[in-house]
């Protein structure tokens, strides 16, 4: 039987969610699989309510073969990156379909075409739907469910990707941290980078409100500066920030927000957020009652972490900021019953966040992720 497409823009409510609820299908007897918030997917994909929508533009399809759902995808825009990389670039991403190559090339060439019309030359992804969101195809690490705001798809997700014509452009790698990282060559080390170069660390206070603002802005500086070489960077304007940090405030740990100051000077942010994903798996319907149950009555396993912000400004890099935040963040997640952490993603090539991790922390890699691209 043939397959149909519907396609809809992001702005069509019904069948946004229509979209939403598909992976229900796909996923629903995968242990590993963390079921997302239908009401946050909800928000990420409303035009009116994300600000990434001021610089991009979105189109989604269902695919279908007779009454049957068999995968969706969708088309991204993101103008800020064209801009600021100078180059053509469409993107996919939301990407879920059945292990059906035909099915996959359907939904690709959809996504592709309309790309095409919008004058890109290229198509890449998964991004869902930029790289300052949950991005990457999972390759490598399927015996572990996803930590906080980080992306699971199956195995043959590459295979489909691969037959239909996509290729590796860069892997994003996960690396794993348990309690040895804490060792003492690391305690000394990062007490000696602080007495040399004066640098000192302080958690966010959520309850200041004058405070918060002013470190609201102290992380915009440091994200967009300390990001601004890695491949695939898009600056968060500040509208993005505030919808950022307005989500992130519902789950992160102000003693796990942390900033390196040197002197006055802010020079490095780190940020640690519980991995709630512990306590999501169970909320199988996705609803936001049932997380907030499970997270009542279960967030006494959450004992695990994910590191997703780690940076330090251009200029002060070598200096040993980042062992401060790292031993900072391992010692106050101790302290609060956390075992183990997730750091990542880490671009590939990205060696002088690699080499830290791999060299002196002892992190393991233990997940890895892919960017795919192609010609169009």
């Amino acid at each position: 039987m043939d397959i149909q497409l519907l396609s809809f823009p992001a702005a069509d409510v019904a069948q946004r969610r229509r979209f939403i609820g598909l992976p229900w299908r796909f996923y629903r007897d995968d242990p590993n699989w963390v079921p997302p918030l239908k009401a946050e997917q909800d928000k990420l994909l409303d035009p009116r309510r994300n600000p990434f929508f001021h610089h991009a533009r979105m189109q989604l399809w269902i695919a279908r073969r007779g009454a049957e759902p068999v995968g969706r995808i969708a088309a991204i825009v993101n103008e800020l990156h064209n801009e600021l990389h100078q180059d053509a670039v469409g993107f996919f991403g939301f990407f879920e379909c059945v292990p059906d190559t035909g099915a996959a090339r359907v939904l690709l060439e959809a996504a592709a075409e309309w790309l095409r019309r919008q004058g890109k030359t290229s198509i890449r992804g998964p991004v869902n739907p930029s790289m300052n969101d949950e991005c990457g195809l999972l390759i490598d690490g399927f015996d572990h469910p996803p930590a906080i705001m980080m992306p699971y798809n199956p195995p043959y997700y590459a295979e489909l990707l691969e037959a239909c014509g996509l290729q590796k452009v860069k892997d994003l790698l996960v690396y794993l941290l348990t309690e040895r990282f804490l060792s003492e060559k690391l305690r000394q080390g990062q007490q000696l980078v602080r007495e040399r170069y004066g640098i000192w660390v302080r958690g966010m206070d959520f309850r200041d409100r004058q405070l918060f603002r002013q470190d609201v802005e102290r992380i915009k500086l440091i994200y967009n500066r300390a990001w601004q070489p890695n491949w695939g960077f898009v600056r968060l304007t500040d509208a993005e920030m505030e919808f950022l940090v307005a989500g992130l405030k519902q789950v992160a740990d102000p003693e796990l927000a942390l900033f390196a100051f040197r002197g006055d000077e802010p020079i490095g942010f780190a940020l640690a957020i519980p991995d709630i994903n512990q306590v999501l798996r169970f909320n199988r319907s996705g609803s936001l009652l049932g997380a907030l149950w499970h997270f009542a009555t279960k967030r006494k396993r959450i004992d695990a972490m994910r590191i997703m912000i780690l940076g330090v400004l251009p200029g002060y890099q070598n200096l040993g900021a980042d062992a401060v935040l790292y031993y900072e963040l391992g010692m106050r997640g101790l302290r609060k019953g956390i075992r183990s952490a997730e750091a990542g993603w880490v671009l590939e090539d990205n060696w002088a966040m690699r080499n830290p991790l791999e060299k002196t922390l002892g992190a393991q890699l233990y997940k890895r992720y892919r960017i795919y691209e192609m010609p169009i």
